[in-house]
């Protein structure tokens, strides 16, 4: 299986299986001399931590991360940085049931990537999804830790805004309303619906999907590149690569088809701190590159396809029969994946920094 690695000065391989003995990262391209500690890195991946309430997979993994290689002791202040060689962190699974999967290991889970990897390979990991678990994207947040260190001037913030039909009241945004709730939801009185709204689809054995934005602040005008290299192109591939995310949109995005010339450039003045944009319709993107307002993104999740309800689906051998999964698994995918996607935003700006510091020398 190839295709395991993203980035390019900034550069991220992702290794391991659901429920293999471990999954980890490798981080190439860091500059040197940033201070990292397996503390910091472990902060981003306690909020994407499986189990930490009735709203995601009991599954109980620590996800307790540790730094393998490219970190020492500076030997002057005793702190550990960076050395600027590959970074390899390690998560173990502590946690598998492989046996709820037993009984299915044959058949083909609709919604789940069981027939194409199958169709591509000649097999597949029944236990848990191998490679497309949603398991994976904690290197994911691994890496993001790193990517942050990078730039450090840069504020990546994520939130959800809708679950299913249900959007946020924008004008009751509250950034620290995000971690008060086990929903990422930045609107008070919508995460008390979301509580409500998310038990009944949990008892009932089914699943939702949810809309995640992602915010970047202090991103500087320059970063990206015309045509091929676009900050806006490499975002929208990064947050597609996350699972089950089947839609993504910068800035106005889709709504954008519905604005005139008029409302939907982004005008101009000049201020005491240079250009300034009168909105920001563009998402921070203009051309490819980013004008310096915030960097804005949202990604679409679909439901979770491992639900109570039977299924009719395939086995192997290609007989018609009927599916019913059992095991843990989030109500709702999305809510775990805004760390997931703060992590990619983080990855791909640190990136696309590094690229442009290559190419024009700032």
């Amino acid at each position: 299986m190839s295709f395991n690695t993203f980035g390019h000065m900034f550069r991220v391989t992702t290794f391991g299986e659901s429920h293999g003995v471990a999954i980890g990262c490798v981080v190439d391209g860091c500059p040197p001399l940033i201070p990292l500690t397996a503390e910091e890195i472990q902060l981003d991946l306690d909020r994407r931590r499986p189990g930490q309430s009735r709203f995601t997979t009991q599954r109980q993994e620590p996800d307790a991360v540790k730094i393998l290689s490219g970190v020492m002791a500076h030997p002057e202040t005793g702190v550990q940085v960076t050395t600027g060689t590959p970074i390899a962190l390690l998560i173990e699974n502590t946690d598998q049931r492989s046996k709820d999967y037993s009984e299915i290991k044959d058949k083909f889970r609709p919604g789940h990537a069981d027939f194409t990897y199958e169709a591509k390979y000649g097999l597949r990991d029944y236990r848990g999804g191998g490679r497309s678990s949603a398991r994976e994207t904690a290197t994911r947040v691994a890496a993001g830790a790193v990517a942050r260190k990078v730039l450090p001037e840069v504020k990546v913030r994520g939130a959800l805004v809708q679950m299913g039909p249900h959007k946020i009241d924008r004008s009751k945004w509250d950034w620290d309303e995000v971690a008060k709730n086990p929903f990422f939801c930045p609107d008070k009185d919508k995460a008390a619906f979301f509580e409500s709204y998310l038990d009944g689809i949990r008892k009932s054995g089914s699943s939702i999907g949810a809309v995640i934005e992602i915010v970047a602040e202090g991103v500087p005008a320059g970063l990206g590149a015309p045509i091929y290299a676009k900050l806006d192109s490499d975002l929208a591939s990064a947050m597609m690569s996350i699972n089950a995310v089947k839609g993504v949109e910068i800035g106005a995005g889709f709504g954008a088809a519905e604005l005139s010339g008029e409302e939907n450039a982004d005008e101009m003045r000049t201020g005491n701190n240079g250009t300034r944009f009168l909105s920001n319709n563009a998402g921070g993107i203009l051309g490819g590159i980013s004008t310096g307002q915030p960097v804005v993104v949202r990604f679409a999740v679909k439901p979770t396809s491992s639900i109570l309800t039977p299924r009719r689906t395939v086995d192997r051998k290609g007989a018609d029969t009927d599916i019913l999964t059992k095991g843990r698994h989030d109500p709702c995918v999305g809510i775990r994946a805004v760390p997931v996607g703060e992590a990619m935003m983080a990855c791909v700006l640190a990136d696309h920094f590094l690229r442009d510091r290559g190419q024009i020398g700032r």
